[in-house]
This record gives C-alpha cells, structure tokens and sequence, in this order.
C-alpha cells in the first residue's frame, strides 16, 4: 500500500480562503470508496502494533479520520473541539493564529493519567493547533504517542516545529509550494 496515490484524490483550490493559498481539500478523498479505504488502511497498518489507549481528533476534519481509525483499531475516540462546543467541564489550550489567537479544548475527563494517545488532523500547515492539542493531552496526564495527519505542508514549518517540541509525526502526502 503505497501512500503517494492518495495525493491525486486530494483536490487543490487556489486562492480559498483567501487570495494566494492553495488549500488542500481532502473532501474529495473521503468521498473516493477506494482512496478512503486505503487511507485508513495505510493508518491502521502504523497503529495496529503500537499501543494506543485512545485516539484523539481535532475538529472538524480530524474527527472523521480519528473516528473511522479508532474504530479499527478497537480503541475510544476523543475530539477536541472549538470553544463554547463540548458540553462538560473543560480544559482550553489557546494558541497563536497568523492575525490574533484560537483556542481549543478538551473535556476533562476525556484522558487518564498514563494514557497512550494517538492525535489525529487532516493536515498540518503551522502546527499551532497540533501544538495546542497535545499540550492539553499532557496537561491531562496523557502520553502522546504521535501527531498523524493526512497532508503536511512542509515549508509552512508545522510538522518540524512539533518535532522540535518532542513529539513524533506522521503524514501520508505531503505538498510542498505547489
């Protein structure tokens, strides 16, 4: 199972959100029976032999990976979610945009000290919200085991800049300036 015939099914929008970015839409490979199967199934291949307690999804395109992953591997799912959208007592992680802030947050309850987590996006461009969402897995106790992504965009820095802070990363494609 090869990871570069998944890059194909990814559609490219120029200059959406907003003049110059290329954005790196994943809608049309989940809506693609074989290209999903087989992203799930180059992901599950990774996971299948590590221990991992539970995985955890950053909204909103990390829920539909994370879930169908968790599922396979036979593990819980835990999103982290946007403000003001989880209904118990949370945890936030605010972080750095490119013009002001974000935050996210975490039920806290959603991980137990001593649990081996697998975090979960559809891309990693700057890294803030992986940066973010790992920083609350640990302030729960939790072990991230690795950040795992669909697409990196490696001159945008994020997956380096989650290296240099300890944490592993995993992608599948990646598009550099294109």
């Amino acid at each position: 199972m090869m990871p570069h015939t998944l890059k194909p099914k990814i559609r490219t929008v120029p200059h959406w959100p907003k003049q110059g970015i290329m954005f790196r839409d994943i809608t049309t490979l989940l809506k693609d029976t074989e290209g999903f199967n087989h992203m799930v199934e180059l992901f599950v291949s990774r996971y299948k032999d590590m221990q991992i307690d539970v995985v955890v999804g950053i909204e909103a395109r990390g829920f539909i990976t994370g879930a169908a992953l968790a599922h396979r591997l036979g593990v819980g799912f835990v999103p982290i979610r946007k403000p003001g959208k989880l209904p118990a007592a949370t945890l936030s992680e605010e972080y750095a945009l490119e013009y002001g802030k974000d935050k996210v947050e975490i039920h806290k309850d959603a991980i137990e000290k001593g649990m081996h987590v697998l975090l979960v996006d559809d891309l990693v461009a700057t890294g803030g919200t992986m940066l973010a969402a790992a920083n609350l897995v640990k302030k729960l106790g939790g072990d991230v085991v690795e950040c795992s992504f669909i697409v990196d965009l490696p001159d945008l820095g994020g997956k380096k800049r989650l290296q240099d802070a300890g944490y592993p990363v995993f992608n599948l494609v990646e598009f550099e300036g294109e």
